[in-house]
């Protein structure tokens, strides 16, 4: 500004001023604000419709216990086949148990993926083995940032797929408010987790962890009950051994955030009369009661023995 302009500006009256320079300057910042926002909050509604198509799903199992089969080594000193019948949630390559298709669980959940060493087609190749084996009448649960590759490749046809918005960590959200399957959840490091989170959703007041071992830093390695078909090896924190990459100043770090997180979830099962338990044969985690899976099909057993003779 010329020192003309200046000294005009300086002997315009307070009100005048204000009105001829200074209200027009907050406009066009706010005008430069709101496009330099607009993107995120449109991004921010396209994810907000995806999950609220959830809503339907809120408290239809209200009152029903379900089971959640995580994927770790002890499942295969555990029979399964009891879960037939009941409402089971499988994660990530779950689907490989060769008692999958007897069990046959209702839902089905893959968390956030990472794209490190498992590349975009390494997903494309695991999503359609995914699709093949898991049974026509699973729901899958993935979160919204594979929306996009979903549509664009055609994934998953005719199943029913929802998506999930995992945001933030879980000190962002009231410590005893149920998670919104229909809005923003907390992000989960684990998928037992973020299935978990979405049977409360769902209304569930008893929970079952089975296969939830989180034992590797004991045993130094990191193994599932299943030999990995398509993504042998593209574990970032494990080779294809299931030795571990890094070192365990990190890990130790990783651990204690998962570790977290479970007991952020006890806190809010307590909160709202819900009851976690870790049937688990074996493992690590100690944030919930023990029970054994024997002994919640006792009952079942020996009517069926009954009736036999």
């Amino acid at each position: 500004m010329t020192l003309l302009g200046r000294t005009f500006r300086a002997l315009l009256p307070y009100g005048l001023y204000k009105h001829m320079y200074i209200i027009p300057e907050q406009r066009e910042r706010a005008r430069l604000e709101e496009e330099r926002m607009r993107p995120a909050r449109e991004e921010r509604a396209r994810i907000l419709a995806l999950t609220a198509r959830n809503v339907d799903l809120q408290n239809i199992h209200a009152g029903k216990r379900c089971f959640i089969l995580c994927n770790g080594p002890s499942v295969k000193r555990q029979d399964i086949r009891p879960l037939k019948g009941e409402i089971v949630f499988s994660v990530s390559s779950g689907y490989l148990h060769p008692d999958y298709a007897e069990i046959a669980p209702a839902y089905h959940c893959v968390p956030q993926i990472t794209y490190t060493l498992m590349t975009r087609a390494d997903v494309i190749v695991w999503f359609r083995e995914m699709h093949e084996r898991l049974g026509g009448a699973v729901t899958l649960f993935l979160n919204h940032t594979e929306r996009a590759l979903v549509r664009e490749e055609n994934l998953f046809p005719g199943r029913d797929v929802r998506y999930v918005d995992l945001a933030g960590p879980f000190s962002m959200y009231p410590p005893d408010a149920l998670p919104d399957a229909a809005g923003e959840m907390p992000g989960a490091q684990s998928v037992p987790i973020m299935a978990a989170l979405i049977s409360m959703y769902m209304g569930h007041d008893r929970i079952y962890l089975l296969g939830a071992d989180h034992d590797h830093f004991r045993s130094g390695e990191y193994k599932y009950f299943y030999e990995p078909t398509v993504l042998r090896g593209k574990d970032v924190s494990t080779d294809e051994h299931g030795k571990l990459r890094g070192g365990w100043h990190d890990e130790l770090q990783g651990l204690a955030a998962l570790w977290s997180q479970y007991r952020n979830l006890r806190q809010i099962a307590a909160a709202n009369q819900i009851a976690i338990f870790n049937a688990t044969a074996g493992g690590e985690l100690d944030e919930f009661p023990r029970v054994t899976l024997e002994s919640l099909f006792r009952d079942q057993t020996s009517t069926t023995a009954g009736s036999s003779d």
